[in-house]
């Protein structure tokens, strides 16, 4: 079993950036891919990126490509979300996420994942 705990959330101003984090813990594990959703109050949660333990697979959607950037640090077991040019509409609580399966594509639902962190908050003022 995983357990991620996520951190680098806040408040920002439009146009901002911020970096998230995702730390997993607990041997063993075998993790095939990690994720990050987002869920806004009211709405439903939805895929924001994910990128394979191993290689070089790195999945956007669609809605956030060419601001987000995630990457991985293998050594300290932990995943990144790197947010430039933050909007309003970006705000929400974020989740990480890790599932087994190693994922060679985007188009991933929360129920592709198995394990899931308490989620941080990202509040974009305007």
């Amino acid at each position: 079993q995983v357990q991620l705990v996520e951190s680098g959330g806040g408040l920002v101003q439009a146009g901002g950036s911020l970096r998230l984090s995702c730390a997993a813990s607990g041997r063993p594990f075998n993790i095939g891919t990690m994720g990050w959703f987002r869920q806004a109050p009211g709405k439903e949660r939805e895929f924001v990126a994910a990128i394979r333990w191993s290689g070089r697979g790195a999945y956007y959607a669609d809605s956030v490509k060419g601001r987000f950037t995630i990457s991985r640090d293998n050594a300290k077991n932990t995943v990144y979300l790197q947010i430039y040019s933050l909007k309003p509409v970006d705000t929400a609580v974020y989740y990480c996420a890790a599932a087994r399966t190693t994922y060679y594509s985007g188009n991933l639902l929360p129920n592709n994942f198995g394990s899931w962190g308490q989620g941080t908050q990202v509040t974009v003022s305007s």
